[in-house]
């Protein structure tokens, strides 16, 4: 199977993840460009921050149109998370790629087990600002070190922490991912990074298309369902990524 075959395969899987969970869709990106399109670890999180913007301003589209976008909780969580973003965007190239890969694996195990947990958060009714600013400072790093835009973690974030409904909450954090990845991206734009655009424009291509197509995916199958499906390959990716940074 080629190159271009595998990016448009696993393009597609990702825009799913993103359109159906608003999550999981740069937690996928990063090890696909990796192991099947050999992309370095810097390269891939970078290449990941620019797929994962344009997918998710796709589904964040469709998102809003269905109303399901709370604009005021989604920026005021969003913004606590740029500076940490941007510093950590930086730090990101300085770091040894093992050490990367490891770090990846493990957030990849803990994204798997929470989805598998199949817990639905529920709101506390109030909003604490201070809590609402450490996890999106939390989120924000995540994002910058890694290019992920932690979709996983956002999601029960806001329900918890912003009261935001959990109809809401999916559109809410692709606004988030946007936000967080913008800003890592162009703390990364002064590195050396190379990427291969030959391959990252048609996974972009079918991940737009696959975002899409998860919207109305969301919409016929159960969100757990949905939830145990990825957390399976989540936690399968995570495995393969830590046995292979060991070695």
């Amino acid at each position: 199977m080629t190159a271009l075959v595998l990016a448009l395969i696993a393009g597609g899987l990702v825009g799913l993840a993103l359109g159906a969970l608003g999550a999981g869709g740069s937690i996928l990106t990063v090890p696909a460009l990796i192991y099947l399109l050999g992309f370095s670890p810097a390269a891939a999180a970078t290449g990941s921050l620019v797929i994962v913007i344009v997918t998710s301003v796709t589904a964040l589209v469709a998102h809003a149109r269905a109303g399901a976008v709370r604009w005021r909780a989604g920026l005021l969580f969003a913004a606590a998370g740029l500076l940490p973003a941007a510093a950590a965007g930086t730090l990101a190239a300085r770091l040894p790629e093992a050490l990367l890969t490891l770090m990846f694996a493990a957030l990849a195990a803990l994204a798997a087990v929470r989805m598998l947990r199949r817990r639905t958060p529920h709101g506390t009714g109030t909003v604490s600002t201070g809590r609402a600013a450490a996890a999106g400072a939390g989120l924000g790093t995540v994002t910058g070190i890694l290019g992920v835009g932690g979709g996983f973690l956002a999601v029960p974030a806001l329900v918890t922490v912003l009261a935001v409904p959990m109809s809401a909450a999916v559109g809410t954090s692709l606004l988030v991912i946007v936000a967080n990845a913008l800003v890592a991206l162009m703390a990364r734009a002064q590195s050396a990074v190379q990427l291969d655009w030959a391959l990252i424009m048609p996974f972009l291509a079918t991940a737009v298309l696959g975002a899409w197509d998860g919207r109305r995916l969301a919409a016929k199958v159960s969100p757990a369902a949905l939830q145990r499906a990825f957390g399976a390959v989540l936690l399968t990716i995570a495995l393969a990524m830590a046995v292979t940074a060991a070695w």
